[in-house]
């Protein structure tokens, strides 16, 4: 296994220097590793608070980050589209996780972020744990946050009916999200943090009228659409980036049902853009906002013959860059975390998209919302599929400047929908597991949380 990371200590980099208002910094080194030449092991335990922590006192966050590649080695069922029954034919391009570890010498926290579909209930309540665990650092200041991404394996991990292949891939991907971790606590240094905001306009809400008056899934331009990026600019205690966090509402499906070629999608391409065009080596991780009704302009392609996913990534990442140069860093202070589980009323997902007046029930959906504060940041984590409006409607409410909706964080709990939505019908109404008042309760509640928070 081997995990990329920015060491503290290990050298400087000798190539092109960063520059930052008149100043000419070196940047740090990133190097490949592998877990036999640390022995760093994914049992191995982790202390659950370094000295080093401790080093720069009260108001200096330490910071640590740490990629792998998570890319299946044998063929296996791919996730997002039911209509691909079959194993990936291939790999266009790799998938990578990623850990930032975040320390104010009393609490740690974690943004795992990973280019796969996503991750049940199940799945994280075992991975969470094992972290708690193996790295000490408690499940409420845990963000496992997939970016949704539809050219990935399957991460279903559960079940009768899950080929061993698939089992083993799964198994194997836990065991690196636990080792990406401990390689980012290892690699924890003191850091200075800031943020900032761009606009990428590759997205377009998807929730489109058919010629009968209904909903289909399309292009609606007149519909919200959320395409603020949010930025957050690591560096080291010179002033030398070297993590860069990405935050853009977008769904990961420029390709389609009908490509069987493992690909991080836009993600994917944003990362590689960002990592390869930015003037100090970084480890950039990218995360979705509230996208649940949001696609790229580009979307469902059947292959890789045009560059679209490309396009979309060096959009994405050229306003990411020229976000970042504009940040100021300053150490972050401390760090707070707050998670709950609201329970909704079920609703029985529907076979037809047309609009209906009433919906029968089912079971129950737990829906857990996570809170994330690293100085005056704020992570605000839903574990479902959240429309744009609500995501908006969170940032416009939060108390925080910088606030930044993660989707498909801490679980699965399929699609959340404004109430609108249910009387026009659609897709994702035939899809969500939640009676009507979703929306409500989720802000209601995210708005106590982030008026509570310390």
């Amino acid at each position: 296994m081997r995990i990329e990371k920015v060491p503290s200590l290990i050298g400087r980099y000798t190539g092109k220097s960063y520059k930052k208002k008149g100043y000419s910094l070196s940047s740090v080194l990133i190097v490949l590793i592998g877990l036999a030449l640390t022995g760093l092991n994914a049992n191995d335990n982790i202390p659950a608070a370094p000295e080093a922590d401790r080093m720069t006192g009260k108001n200096t966050i330490s910071v640590g980050v740490a990629k792998v590649n998570i890319t299946p080695a044998v063929p296996v069922i791919m996730a997002g589209y039911g209509a691909r029954t079959e194993p990936f034919k291939g790999i266009n391009d790799s998938l990578f996780a990623a850990a930032t570890v975040f320390s104010d010498g009393v609490n740690r926290a974690v943004i795992i972020t990973a280019e796969v579909l996503g991750f049940s209930h199940e799945s994280w309540d075992e991975l969470t744990g094992r972290i708690e665990r193996e790295v000490g650092i408690p499940r409420k200041y845990i963000l496992l946050a997939p970016v949704h991404n539809h050219g990935a394996p399957s991460t279903r991990a559960y079940g009768d009916d899950v080929s061993d292949d698939l089992l083993a891939y799964n198994r194997e991907l836990r065991d690196k999200l636990v080792a990406v971790t401990k390689g980012a606590v290892i690699n924890s240094q003191p850091a200075l943090i800031g943020s900032g905001k761009g606009i990428c306009k590759m997205s377009m809400n998807r929730r489109a009228l058919n010629a009968n008056g209904g909903i289909r899934i399309g292009r609606n331009p007149y519909g919200p659409c959320d395409q603020e990026v949010g930025v957050v600019r690591i560096d080291d205690l010179d002033g030398t980036p070297f993590s860069l966090f990405v935050n853009w509402p977008t769904h990961a499906t420029v390709m389609g049902g009908a490509n069987y070629m493992i690909t991080g999608d836009w993600p994917g391409a944003a990362r590689r853009y960002i990592e390869r065009e930015f003037p100090a080596p970084v480890i950039a991780t990218i995360t979705a906002g509230a996208s649940g009704d949001i696609d790229p302009i580009y979307r469902v392609r059947p292959d890789f013959r045009e560059s679209e996913m490309e396009e979309i990534g060096i959009i994405l990442g050229r306003e990411a860059i020229r976000v970042a140069d504009e940040i100021n860093t300053f150490p972050a202070g401390s760090i707070s975390a707050l998670q709950r589980v609201i329970t909704l009323p079920g609703k029985a997902t529907e076979g037809s998209w047309q609009k209906v007046d009433s919906f029968e029930p089912g079971p129950d959906v737990d829906v857990r919302l996570s809170l994330l504060r690293v100085g005056n940041i704020l992570f605000a984590g839903i574990s479902g599929e959240v429309f744009t409006e609500i995501g908006m409607r969170v940032k416009e409410i939060s108390p925080f400047r910088y606030t930044y909706v993660i989707t498909h964080c801490n679980g699965a709990s399929g699609y959340l929908i404004t109430d609108e939505a249910y009387g026009k019908g659609g897709y994702e109404v035939s899809a969500t597991r939640v009676m009507p008042g979703a929306e409500g309760a989720i802000i209601t509640n995210l708005e106590e949380m982030m008026n509570t928070i310390d």
